[in-house]
């Protein structure tokens, strides 16, 4: 048996004849930049999010990127956000030469710690970044308490969390402006890069349809400095077809998570925590073990391949040098960054397959020399 991390063709198998109908008509229709599939597209996932307005880019990187130009955010301003997250995060904030400020993880959820927010603001913070990392929505209620008494911007990375309820509402419309990817292996993934804005301001929505194609007031009339980082017609058709299907995907990526908590429960290893008031869509599903370099190596000897997310923390990035953090700013995400493993999950994981991966994680715990072992 082999399992991938991810596996697009079975998905790609589900939907096939939708998907292939929905490029042809693309090419038919010659609407390759633009068109009626991209505005549909933004129509569609802007009412699905429950937010008046989206617009869609060429990557999550950009979306950031474009919700910090369009909030006046310029060169050494601070945004504070996770050192645990994917550096798109901060590249979208050091791009336009902003600075990140980097808060630790907590231990359980690997969100940002919120109780370690307000100590990081200073008279040069503009915003405040919250990640919904791994699928599972930020403390929402704190992130925006904090930005409320010291009149902050929030921004949110949904990148991972598509489909995401904090309480009863799904994220994306909690702060200003809101960050998705559409990267092939997300919840909601193109067949390429792809990125979108979800946002209930009226004049952010119009900056970034600037910003994204050249700065463009109308054709040849460019009045902002903007670039070319619009979604193609291809990408936005096959994401009208997949976003029928989202929360379909979600339920089963519960249903397969579900299977995993209780496989894996008792072995000394441990599994990711939810909290009650946040809907985890599972993106990826993180456990954590002192071994994990042995257990990833003996996994994939047994044909299960799996990932980490993430290896290294941003303060330890070459680009990060700069800032001046050091080992041990950041204890949480430096202890995780060495123990944190992301098993295989996707809708279409079959129970046979989460069991075959369970038992060879018992394999492993039997045979090791010294026993997994948890931190808790």
């Amino acid at each position: 048996m082999q399992i991938n991390f991810v596996d697009l063709n079975k998905q790609y198998n589900h939907i096939k004849s939708e998907v292939d109908g929905a490029i042809q008509r693309v090419i038919k229709n010659s609407s390759f930049i633009g068109g009626e599939e991209v505005c549909s597209f933004e129509e569609e996932f802007a009412r699905y999010c429950d937010a008046r307005y989206c617009v869609a880019v060429n990557s999550g990187t950009d979306a950031l990127k474009f919700i910090c130009l369009a909030l006046g955010i310029k060169e050494g301003d601070e945004v504070i956000l996770p050192v645990n997250t994917f550096i798109a995060t901060a590249l979208g904030v050091s791009s336009i030469g902003a600075i990140p400020v980097f808060v630790d993880c907590e231990n359980d959820t690997y969100n940002i710690d919120t109780e370690k927010i307000e100590e990081k603001i200073t008279s040069r913070t503009k915003a405040i970044i919250a990640v919904h990392l791994y699928g599972q929505p930020a403390e929402m209620d704190s992130v925006l308490s904090i930005a409320q008494r010291h009149r902050l911007y929030v921004i949110e990375d949904a990148c991972q969390a598509h489909g995401a309820f904090y309480k009863t509402r799904r994220v994306g419309t909690f702060g200003i402006a809101s960050a998705f990817s559409f990267y092939p292996g997300k919840n909601l993934g193109a067949y390429g890069d792809g990125g979108g804005v979800i946002t209930n301001n009226a004049g952010i929505d119009e900056k970034i349809k600037k910003l994204r194609e050249y700065g463009q007031e109308e054709k040849y009339v460019h009045t902002e400095m903007g670039t070319n980082s619009r979604l193609d017609g291809l990408q936005a058709a096959i994401l009208r077809i997949k976003l029928k299907y989202l929360d379909e995907w979600n339920d089963k990526r519960k249903k397969v998570a579900a299977f995993y908590y209780e496989s894996l429960n008792g072995l000394q290893i441990n599994l990711p925590e939810t909290r009650p008031e946040r809907d985890h869509v599972y993106h990826l599903f993180v456990i954590e073990t002192d071994k994990r370099n042995e257990l990833l190596q003996y996994l994939k000897q047994k044909n299960i391949f799996c990932g980490i997310h993430y290896p290294i923390p941003l303060h330890y990035q070459g680009v990060y040098r700069g800032l001046a953090y050091k080992s041990g700013d950041f204890p949480v995400s430096e202890l995780s960054a060495s123990r944190i493993l992301s098993l295989p999950i996707y809708p279409e994981l079959e129970k046979e397959e989460i069991i075959y991966i369970k038992n060879a994680i018992d394999e492993f715990a039997l045979t090791s020399v010294s026993p997994l072992v948890s931190i808790n």
